[in-house]
């Protein structure tokens, strides 16, 4: 088994370096299961990456080895000792504490702020909730929050950890069209404004094309990756939009094909998990 590294082996040939870079990383669970074989993917700094497959390709599984919550089998991961933040699908809100006390709790623990006093965590909450546009909800509870501003409050959480690069596994995936596409608008202003390195999992590929700079395609099990596919559109996009939309049809088509490439006879009506 083999550890992460802490140093970059070498920069890209364009002159950027990476933040984060597997290099031919394999998972194996027990001793038959194969999540991910030989993976080798880079993210540059400040560079929105959107990860698509179908269910089970180990996109979940990539974002843990990353973040440190696993370790790999076989290969390396370098995030040149970054500091990383992870979101998730859920909240994970403490339903106890208030809005502010969730954030000043990640702020106790960021090596960077462990020095700093209690009047001091409170005031830097209270920036981080107006960064993210929920100025004045630091009294309340989760349960008094919408799905999508405890989203917002968890997106403030993870800001709290001064992270240079953030991974997000499906954060939008349980809100309404409406509210993922407001939450849109906000992660690429935060993303353009704190210069992130950003690593983000989705099963919707309008999202992906609405978000990335790469749309990066992982194969049916073991996950490993087939396509790279950059977004050249100009910015702000929409969901919406007749360029979305055609981009998106096209690696739809890509997906499908090697879901169905993979599955059984009887699967092959199934569909592929995959949000067009």
């Amino acid at each position: 088994m083999t550890a992460p590294v802490q140093e970059l082996r070498s920069s890209r040939a364009d002159g950027r370096e990476p933040a984060v870079r597997l290099d031919a990383v394999s998972k194996v669970y027990g001793r038959e299961l194969l999540a991910l074989d030989r993976v080798t993917l880079s993210v540059d700094r400040g560079e929105f990456v959107c990860l698509l497959g179908a269910s089970g390709c180990g996109k979940s599984t990539l974002l843990n080895l990353v973040a440190g919550l696993d370790r790999p089998t076989a290969g390396e991961i370098d995030t040149r000792g970054g500091r990383i933040a992870m979101m998730f699908q859920e909240p994970a809100l403490f339903p106890w504490l208030t809005v502010s006390a969730n954030i000043e709790l990640a702020l106790r623990v960021t090596s960077s702020a462990k020095s700093t006093t209690k009047k001091e965590r409170r005031e830097r909450a209270a920036e981080l909730l107006d960064i993210v546009h929920l100025a004045g909800f630091g009294a309340k509870r989760p349960h008094e929050l919408s799905g999508g501003m405890r989203q917002r409050v968890a997106l403030a959480r993870a800001l709290a950890q001064d992270a240079d690069v953030l991974l997000m596994d499906e954060p939008f995936g349980a809100l309404d069209a409406m509210t993922r596409d407001l939450l849109h608008d906000e992660l690429e202003r935060i993303w353009r404004e704190r210069e992130l390195s950003v690593l983000f999992v989705t099963h919707n590929v309008r999202e992906a094309v609405r978000l990335g700079d790469r749309v990066v395609l992982l194969s049916s099990r073991p996950g490993t990756v087939i396509e790279d596919f950059p977004i050249t559109l100009p910015r702000p996009r929409r969901t919406d939009s007749g360029d979305v939309a055609e981009l998106a049809s096209t690696i739809t088509g890509r997906l499908r094909e090697e879901v169905l490439r993979h599955a059984k006879p009887a699967q092959q009506s199934a569909g592929t998990g995959i949000e067009k």
